[in-house]
């Protein structure tokens, strides 16, 4: 095992991998950007490096500074949590070339699932079930024309480096296919830095639903059953479930998306611990959509159902260990729910409310966890992500589960920036989702202001 990690990251994230590495007896490495030294997990970790100021291309996603932060304290690996430099090949390969261990897949796999052209074509080789779409990138505007047209209106115009909800979207027809691509070419160019597009099959009012791995560098390969992200905004996700609540979700197809799950890693050479997304429509047929090379936000749900600790199984497994148990050892457990906590106006399109925290009180009790770098005092910064805290409970049915969400919700207090705390509680009390009937477009149906009001 490692003495020491590095955690390229910040917020909630970096606190979780602390806590991680400090049962295993690791110590820790903080960085952090000028605007962050006051932050928690520069504070907590045993050691803190400023690497740059606050724009993240000078700070979080300097590759060079962070290499230098472990040559300066003799960390032994990086983790890289996620978005940042989380699912970046480029850093990984550096990483290896530096002799230090980035714990994550190899650079060949974040490579070969991070364009997401490519990665259909991998899973349609290994016989896992794809959204149908164009072969391979559509390389301009003409040729874009040509493959919607095959494959059928609507469709999804979607960035091939793409992930987050970014470069992407939703044509209806022909005249309004040339703006979407160009928009979408545009963003993902600055989001990615890659402007490359590709074509895919608009499955209306899906279920999003993902299932996680883990893979040791033996190849062996286990899946932790499923989550529901289905309640997005603006491709965002704002809550997740597991185990998923869809009436569609009967156990041969919970058996059968597992099983596609790890064939997609195999397929994909994967080690460690990654994500694959599925989208099933409202016939009970599912498809590959993307793979996420990395931990996910919404890890812990799965945590809570299975009693495992995906981080430390990432940490066991970049130090070489093999995975110690096998499938038929999974255990699925109760229900958990996971609500994003952003410091955002809901009111007024949910723009980000940055600024100081002045009190603060978190819910707790049996079933109830907190991940979450802030503190009573501490001033958000208006550089990065608006997420703030991740609340997630646990129970013995999914009913319960809402009750003790509902219940924390009410109980979460945080003065000095507005959140939508009330938003996700007045989420959990519609009649749709309280009975598992919702779908992607559940929130492009309610009216979001009313939702944002507090009772």
């Amino acid at each position: 095992m490692f003495s020491k990690v590095l955690i390229a990251n910040r917020g909630e994230i970096a606190i979780r991998i602390i806590r991680a590495c400090r049962e295993l007896g690791i110590r820790t490495v903080a960085v952090c950007s000028e605007p962050d030294h006051s932050a928690l997990h520069a504070q907590i970790a045993d050691e803190t490096v400023c690497i740059g100021p606050a724009p993240s291309k000078d700070s979080y996603l300097n590759m060079r500074s962070i290499l230098s932060a472990c040559e300066l304290t003799g960390a032994q690996a990086i983790h890289p949590g996620f978005g940042f430099l989380s699912e970046n090949a480029a850093f990984a390969r550096m990483c290896r070339r530096c002799g230090v261990a980035f714990i994550g897949p190899s650079p060949e796999a974040i490579e070969r699932m991070g364009d997401k052209a490519q990665a259909r074509e991998t899973m349609k080789a290994a016989g896992v079930p794809v959204i149908p779409g164009s072969n391979g990138v559509a390389a301009d505007l003409e040729t874009a024309y040509q493959e919607a047209e095959r494959i059928g209106y609507p469709v999804m115009v979607k960035a091939s480096a793409g992930g987050g909800g970014r470069g992407i979207r939703l044509v209806h027809s022909r005249t309004e296919l040339k703006d979407a691509f160009y928009t979408a070419s545009r963003e993902a160019l600055s989001f990615f830095g890659d402007d490359r597009l590709y074509i895919e099959k608009f499955i209306e009012n899906p279920h999003h639903v993902e299932v996680q791995v883990l893979a040791d560098r033996f190849g062996k390969i286990v899946h932790l059953g499923e989550r529901d992200c289905s309640i997005q905004r603006r491709n965002q996700k704002v809550l997740e479930e597991s185990p998923s609540p869809s009436v569609l979700m009967t156990p041969k197809l919970r058996e059968k998306m597992g099983e596609a799950a790890v064939k997609a890693a195999q397929a994909a050479g994967y080690e460690n611990a990654g994500t694959i997304e599925f989208l099933l429509d409202k016939n009970g047929g599912f498809y590959f959509m993307e793979m996420n090379t990395r931990i996910q936000v919404e890890h812990p749900v799965t945590e809570m159902v299975t009693g495992l600790d995906i981080v430390k199984e990432q940490l066991r497994i970049a130090a070489g260990e093999p995975l110690s148990f096998s499938q038929k050892d999974v255990k699925i457990s109760g229900h958990s729910i996971e609500c994003r906590i952003n410091a955002e106006t809901p009111a007024k399109d949910f723009r980000p409310c940055p600024g100081q925290i002045r009190s603060m009180y978190v819910p707790g009790g049996p079933g109830v966890r907190i991940d979450s770098a802030m503190y009573a005092g501490y001033t958000i910064p208006p550089y990065y992500d608006s997420m703030i805290a991740k609340l997630i409970v646990h129970a013995p049915t999914r009913q319960e589960a809402i009750s003790k969400m509902r219940w924390a919700l009410a109980e979460f207090l945080v003065e000095g920036v507005d959140t939508n705390i009330d938003f996700q509680l007045n989420l959990l009390k519609d009649e749709e989702f309280e009975q598992g009937k919702y779908d992607n477009g559940f929130l492009s149906r309610r009216d979001l202001k009313a939702m944002s009001r507090s009772d």
